[in-house]
């Protein structure tokens, strides 16, 4: 069986087939960037990124295309109250995304388009709609006659009346219809604008993203991704604009990623109560974020707590300590001696298959991580028990269960030892880690407080506070 995903647009769990054979198509929406990014939209950005990085596993071409809301009443509004221009402050928020996203292993797209680079593409859009009359201005303003496209409510499963709750949608009695949208925004006093066929003024939200998609993607892509808040309206717009002009599906699959909750209750700005993500890496490494954003699958909440980052930090570290005890034996992997026999080369091909199982069934990282840390089990057990001296297929077997986790890890995005100097360095503090709290262990079962007590402080003045918990010591970097 081939790689199935659960698709927003027919709500249920469809066999994944490509436009075109051997290439994929992504287009994930991106952050509106008036503020850093919060620990909820990582979420969003990171599944996205581990879709991608397991579509080429597959051996697929993917070209994905990730945009920047870089025009929008937020940015505007928070332009003004500090007073530098729109383009200044986007730019700023850009450039801490790609900082803050990098850090998280999440890898830039092949595309990240602005959209007031593509104010042209927006308004040639908006004009084929006017000449069709789907569109019609009013004072500089342009809006979207809602009823001329009949499948409208196709994605979220909403009626047309419903717009009126959705963001960014504002009650307008100029309007023929008050579910209308706009498209076009006439200028106002201290906002940016762009010279158009109605006046001046700014495209609306929706219309972004269909001409940045179609320009980069085409006039239909494989999978359009995003936050499950994105759904209705936003997503449902992009596709009545996209649809009644091209007359073609404007996204084959839609995939959308569940709320990061915290104390219960969604995380957002609106709410107050996120996390950004630079602060959040002040508390725990890169690896340890990365690995609990993906442990439930994507379309199920989950809670961001101290439990369960301090769940992930240890998971962390044990898949980290078992690498680094067979990292030796990668040398032997490839010299062709039969291992058929091997209980580890039976585990490692069982992981294997079990891994892209639980991908191909709609992404499902929780169970692909299970399947993991089920090797690394045996593989500690197998060397835990196992005499001094290695058969010379032992060796190969666990050369091989390296490089088979290593690889999966890699997919997964919480073991990039090979893909940057930074991750290496986070690879040798772990291990690092590993020793001092096993030499205070040791200590305090020794009953050797004043080392046990100098281990602690050295730490503690190093910035790594730790955490005795019943199932053992962990450990963060201390919040600044």
């Amino acid at each position: 069986m081939g790689l199935r995903i659960y698709n927003s647009l027919t709500n249920q769990t469809d066999e994944f087939v490509p436009i075109e054979d051997g290439e994929v198509s992504m287009y994930n929406c991106g952050p509106t960037v008036y503020d850093y990014f919060h620990i909820g939209n990582a979420r969003t950005f990171l599944i996205a990124d581990v879709i991608r990085r397991y579509l080429e596993y597959k051996g697929y071409q993917v070209k994905f295309v990730q945009n920047f809301t870089d025009i929008d009443n937020k940015i505007i509004n928070r332009a003004n109250e500090k007073g530098v221009s729109a383009s200044q402050l986007s730019k700023k928020y850009i450039d801490a995304y790609f900082e803050d996203s990098q850090k998280l292993g999440i890898r830039s797209a092949d595309v990240h388009p602005k959209a007031t680079d593509h104010i042209p593409e927006m308004i040639q859009l908006i004009q084929q709609m006017i000449d069709k009359e789907i569109a019609y201005e009013v004072d500089g303003d342009v809006y979207y006659r809602i009823h001329k496209f009949s499948d409208y409510g196709k994605l979220s499963n909403r009626k047309p009346e419903d717009l009126l709750s959705g963001a960014r949608v504002d009650i307008d009695k100029r309007k023929e219809n008050p579910r209308d949208f706009d498209l076009w925004k006439s200028v106002k006093p201290n906002e940016p604008s762009w010279s158009c066929p109605w006046g001046c003024g700014r495209p609306g939200w929706h219309i972004e993203c269909s001409a940045m998609a179609m320009k980069h993607l085409g006039e239909s892509i494989d999978i359009h991704a995003g936050g499950q808040d994105l759904q209705f309206p936003h997503h449902e717009n992009e596709i009545a604009q996209s649809e009644v002009l091209t007359g073609k599906t404007f996204a084959r699959y839609w995939i959308h990623t569940a709320f990061l909750r915290i104390s219960g209750n969604r995380m957002g700005k609106s709410e107050q109560n996120f996390i950004y993500v630079r602060d959040a890496l002040k508390d725990y490494p890169a690896e340890t974020i990365r690995h609990f954003l993906i442990s439930a699958h994507y379309r199920s909440p989950l809670d961001y707590n101290e439990a369960s980052l301090s769940g992930s930090n240890s998971a962390v570290r044990r898949l980290y300590n078992c690498l680094s005890r067979i990292s030796s034996y990668s040398e032997f992997a490839d010299s062709g001696i039969d291992v058929g026999g091997s209980e580890i080369a039976h585990t490692t091909s069982a992981m294997m298959t079990s891994f892209e199982s639980a991908m191909d069934e709609d992404f499902n990282t929780a169970l692909a991580v299970g399947e993991i840390y089920k090797l690394v089990g045996h593989v500690n057990r197998f060397l835990t028990q196992e005499q001094e001296q290695l058969m010379e297929a032992d060796r190969v077997a666990l050369g091989v269960a390296y490089q088979s986790l290593t690889k999966v890890c890699m997919v997964l995005g919480i073991y990039t030892e090979l893909e940057s100097t930074t991750n290496r360095n986070t690879l040798l503090v772990n291990q690092l880690m590993e020793l001092v709290i096993d030499i205070r262990k040791d200590s305090r079962a020794r009953k050797d407080w004043v080392t046990a007590d100098k281990v602690r402080d050295w730490l503690h003045e190093a910035g790594i506070e730790l955490q005795d918990t019943p199932s053992g010591t962990n450990w963060k970097w201390k919040g600044n």
